[in-house]
């Protein structure tokens, strides 16, 4: 006989048919239950593993995962800070930004936005947000063409497409904290941003070039975007970088403004992790409760082994093998059905 005595015997317990039908019927509804705790553990971590993907590829794709913001006036020295910042080992690139409120407006419709100037060949090294963007849009943003990158959402907002032109409203800055007329600039629509998510609702895209002008700061830019290596360690990294850096400035990370879809994941996975624990506990209180109950169905067959010599170790382990084959047995089904869920 190559496989154990007590295994042998316990999975002849397991298919002979039992005396007592309240035995057969918690035997089956325990291994149904392990059944399906296993398929929604394996179903629901799918899910949570599913939508931390998406936040990894997705969104950590498009948006900075660390800006190096200056604090009290725009940064001048913005190519050595980049340059120090790239030297972290865990920096992947950084692109120079200008960052500002404007108020989009076309017809009598009108959507506050956030406007972000770039210079679209440095932003290709830190965000694939240019695999995003509808058409040629990417390609026509060159400085001094007034061209905009608008959100979908912006877009259908604005009823505005590709071509049209929006009149955006920008506040001027006046150091005598004087009331004064914002600037309004004429700009032509020339792609659609379509993420699918919040982004596409508040963001604008203009030519850095175009930014500076603007807000007449010459070469000086609002901050240095930065892409690293480990965006779920961002805080951390930041901070090393910082400490680098002679220039005063904010230290600003993903989490800051996109961490509560991170924490919500890893809440959520708590969570399922916890009822599911429990779900698979009392599904084996059952089968403990099953165990003993069948003892005393097997009186007989146990009478007949003692008669032959059986040691209570024996018995014992006929019965343990019995408990696992029907725990192993409804694992295995819970999951196959998991795996093949649609």
């Amino acid at each position: 006989m190559l496989e154990p005595l007590a295994l042998f015997i316990g999975r002849r317990f397991s298919k002979a048919k039992r005396r007592n039908k309240l035995v057969s019927f918690i035997s089956v509804s325990s291994m149904i239950g392990i059944s399906v705790g296993v398929m929604v553990i394996i179903v629901g971590l799918s899910a949570m593993n599913g939508f931390e993907r998406e936040l990894e590829n997705r969104v950590l794709s498009v948006i900075p995962h660390a800006q190096l913001q200056g604090v009290d006036a725009p940064v001048a020295n913005w190519k050595g800070m980049q340059k120090t910042a790239e030297a972290n080992p865990w920096v992947v690139a950084g692109a120079p930004y200008v960052i500002f409120t404007a108020l989009l407006e076309k017809g009598a419709n009108l959507k506050p936005v956030q406007v972000r100037g770039i210079d679209p060949s440095q932003e290709e090294n830190v965000s694939r947000i240019h695999d995003y963007v509808q058409g040629d849009g990417w390609r026509s943003l060159k400085p001094g063409d007034h061209a905009v990158i608008l959100g979908k959402g912006i877009a259908d907002g604005l009823d505005v497409k590709v071509g049209d032109w929006v009149t955006a409203l920008i506040p001027s800055p006046d150091p005598e904290l004087k009331l004064r007329a914002p600037q309004r600039i004429r700009l032509k629509v020339s792609g659609i941003l379509s993420l699918g998510g919040q982004v596409d609702h508040g963001l604008a895209l203009i030519p850095l070039k175009d930014a500076q002008t603007y807000l007449d700061m010459g070469d000086a830019v609002s901050g240095v975007a930065l892409k690293l290596k480990d965006p779920l360690n961002a805080r951390n990294i930041v901070r090393e970088v910082g400490r680098t850096l002679t220039e005063y400035v904010y230290l600003k990370n993903w989490t800051q403004e996109y961490g509560f879809l991170y924490r919500d994941i890893q809440m959520v996975r708590t969570i399922m992790y916890l009822v599911m624990v429990l779900v698979i506990g009392v599904a084996c209180f059952n089968i403990v409760s099953t165990l003993m109950m069948a003892v005393k169905d097997r009186a007989a067959d146990v009478a007949v082994l003692r008669t032959m010599g059986a040691k209570d170790g024996l018995i014992r382990a006929i019965f343990i093998w019995h408990g696992l084959l029907s725990g192993l047995f409804g694992s295995v089904i819970g999951s196959v059905a998991g795996c093949c869920w649609p």
